[in-house]
């Protein structure tokens, strides 16, 4: 099956098998950022934005994906700069694998609302797991960026 996805600014076409899912593909290409946990779309590892929106890539064909533009954190790196420190700073990345999920999700609530209240963060972050800090760490890490900007 033949695909086209523009990968991070870069058109891509391929040759896939019909059952391959997009994390695989995008794992194949070499966006590492995008992990494998739970592969039951519960821990939001491999959150990917598709047309500017997070979705899962471990519970969506690559076909799916086709004609849509697909970024991942590293297509992502100037944006995502902006505020990662933020979250460095409160102690969120204790061992970092929950990360690339939460940044993605991060910059899609920026884009869609930026300035988000409390609930608003905590609500759009739900879909992530962090066994290291739990959210309040992203919550004070977030509030604190979004505070900076206002100075």
């Amino acid at each position: 099956m033949e695909i086209g996805i523009k990968l991070n600014g870069r058109m891509l076409s391929d040759n896939i098998d019909a059952d391959l899912l997009l994390i695989d593909w995008l794992r194949d290409k070499g966006c590492f950022s995008v992990k494998r946990g739970c592969e039951t779309s519960n821990c939001g590892l491999c959150t990917v934005l598709m047309d500017g929106k997070p979705v899962l890539s471990c519970s969506m064909l690559a076909a799916r994906a086709s004609g849509h533009e697909i970024m991942t954190l590293e297509g992502l790196q100037e944006e995502a700069s902006e505020f990662v420190g933020f979250l460095a700073d409160q102690g969120t990345d204790q061992c970092g694998f929950c990360n690339p999920g939460f940044v993605m999700n991060t910059i899609a609530l920026l884009r869609e609302n930026p300035d988000p209240t409390d609930d608003e963060i905590l609500s759009y972050l739900a879909g992530n797991l962090c066994r290291c800090s739990g959210y309040n760490g992203q919550l004070r890490g977030i509030r604190a960026f979004l505070d900076s900007r206002k100075k």
